[in-house]
């Protein structure tokens, strides 16, 4: 890769590595592209050479973030020996997010923002569908029952407990009733 090119690439990553800060720093809509600029240690007008708008910056840094989290999570599944195992890795994978930490408020920011924008809901749409056939997949090979509704609602459920982590504390039983589901 060319010097110039190969500048233009990380001046890119920088600009999505400071998306990827301020969504949950500053909230989807508080995220400006002087601010942007500022972050990633660029002019205003930079931004706008890689990118047609801030939207577009924040959606690609989102959806690449989300994606890394969803590949992580089918590594944990796709190794698992058993549906059993596959659930207690779900949850000790999610331990790390409490709700309050970055990856958990990007991950809310922009689905709030996915509300407001058809291309990024049509984007997160598909990465949820996606991480669905792969686990429905999964059990299909281990015998689960109905693998697609009950892909559907492990996902669901994973998105559920990380919105509630900041209301208040999960329920004891929650692994054994997981369990149960896939059992």
């Amino acid at each position: 890769m060319a010097p110039t090119a190969k500048q233009g690439q990380e001046v890119r990553q920088r600009l999505l590595a400071a998306a990827a800060e301020l969504i949950p720093e500053r909230g989807w809509s508080a995220v400006s592209t002087r601010i942007l600029a500022e972050r990633a240690g660029v002019t205003p007008s930079v931004v706008h050479y890689h990118f047609s708008s801030v939207q577009d910056v924040l959606t690609e840094a989102a959806i690449s973030a989300m994606r890394q989290v969803l590949t992580t999570t089918d590594e944990l599944f796709t190794s698992a020996t058993t549906p059993a195992v596959a659930i207690d890795a779900l949850l000790a994978s999610i331990e790390q997010y409490d709700g309050t930490d970055p990856m958990s408020l990007l991950f809310t920011e922009t689905y709030l923002a996915a509300t407001r924008d058809e291309r990024l809901h049509t984007q997160i749409a598909g990465l949820v569908t996606d991480f669905r056939t792969r686990l429905a997949d999964w059990l299909t090979i281990h015998q689960v029952v109905e693998p697609a509704a009950t892909a559907a609602v492990l996902a669901a459920t994973i998105d559920g407990l990380l919105l509630h982590r900041t209301l208040g504390p999960e329920s004891p039983a929650l692994t054994t009733v997981l369990r149960r589901l896939v059992s």
